[in-house]
């Protein structure tokens, strides 16, 4: 199930990608950054003494 999950991510880490650079518009890419924050920030919350999507903590 975890290679299933990391193909997953890697896919839609492409996805996200492809649109980010397809998108002209600074302020959507912007959303766009700003959406994928969002999202690590939620996936590592769920995943106890994983590292911020900021980096470690000094």
């Amino acid at each position: 199930m975890e290679d299933e999950n990391i193909a997953l991510n890697s896919v839609l880490g492409l996805e996200l990608n492809r649109v980010f650079f397809a998108v002209r518009d600074t302020a959507n890419k912007q959303k766009i950054i700003e959406f994928a924050r969002d999202v690590l920030r939620s996936e590592r919350a769920e995943r106890p003494g994983s590292v911020s999507p900021e980096g470690p903590a000094s």
